[in-house]
C-alpha cells in the first residue's frame, strides 16, 4: 500500500470513528448552537487531538505510557463520567437567555447570534481534549488499526505518522461537516426548539456520564 493510499484509507477510518453521534458529538452540537462555529470546531479539534495522541502512543510503541493509562482505566472512566454528568446537569439547569425568550433565538443586543471568544474556544478545546484522553482504551483500538493498515514487515515511524495523520484529518473533516450543518441550521432554530435540544442533550450527556461511572465501579 502506497503512502497516499494509506493516508486516504486512514482518513476514511478516522471519519468512520468520528461519525457516530456519542456524548462528544452531542457536546459539539450544543456548543455550536450556543457559542457558534468557533466553539464547535474547538470541540472537534480537541477530540481529534486526543485521538491523535493515543494514536501516536500506539503507533510508536510507547508501551510504558499505554500500560500506565490502561492500569488506571477505572479512575479515568470515573473522571469522564463525573464530567459528563456535570455537563448534562448544567445543561438541564441552564436557563434560556432573555433574548431567546423574547424570540431572538439567543441573539445579542445587536440581533446577532452569540459567538464564543478566543478564550472560550480554548476552554472548549481543552475540555474536549481532556475528556477524550480519559478513554485509554482508544490505544487498543489504534493498535489494532495499525496492525490492519500497515504493510506486513514494513511498519515504521513514517507509516505510523501517516496513519495517525490520516485518522486525524478524517476526524477533522467530520467535525467540520457537522459544525457547518449545525451552524446553518442555528440561524433557523427558534428559542423553543433550542430549549428542547438543550434538554435532549442534557439528558443524553447525563446518561452517558452515568454509564461511564458504572463502568468505573
Amino acid at each position: 500500500m502506497s503512502t497516499a493510499s494509506l493516508f486516504v484509507t486512514s482518513a476514511g477510518v478516522g471519519l468512520a470513528i468520528a461519525a457516530p453521534v456519542g456524548p462528544m458529538g452531542m457536546l459539539c452540537i450544543r456548543r455550536t448552537l450556543t457559542g457558534g462555529p468557533r466553539a464547535g470546531l474547538a470541540i472537534g479539534f480537541g477530540i481529534a487531538t486526543g485521538d491523535a495522541v493515543y494514536g501516536l502512543i500506539a503507533a510508536l510503541g510507547l508501551v510504558g505510557i499505554s500500560q500506565f493509562m490502561l492500569a488506571y482505566d477505572r479512575p479515568l472512566h470515573l473522571v469522564a463520567g463525573l464530567f459528563l454528568l456535570y455537563l448534562g446537569v448544567r445543561t438541564l439547569l441552564q436557563k434560556a437567555p432573555a433574548e431567546a425568550a423574547n424570540g431572538n433565538g439567543g441573539s445579542d443586543a445587536n440581533g446577532k447570534l452569540a459567538q464564543v471568544g478566543r478564550a472560550g474556544a480554548l476552554r472548549a478545546y481543552a475540555s474536549s481534549l481532556l475528556l477524550t484522553l480519559t478513554n485509554p482504551q482508544t490505544v487498543i483500538m489504534f493498535a489494532a488499526l495499525f496492525t490492519t493498515l500497515a504493510p506486513r514487515g514494513a511498519f515504521s515511524s513514517s507509516i505510523a505518522l501517516t496513519t495517525v495523520g490520516g485518522v486525524f484529518c478524517g476526524s477533522i473533516a467530520w467535525w467540520c461537516f457537522l459544525v457547518t450543518v449545525v451552524s446553518l441550521a442555528r440561524h433557523a432554530i427558534g428559542s423553543k426548539l433550542r430549549v428542547a435540544i438543550d434538554r435532549i442533550v442534557g439528558f443524553t450527556l447525563a446518561a452517558f456520564g452515568i454509564v461511564e461511572i458504572r463502568r468505573a465501579l
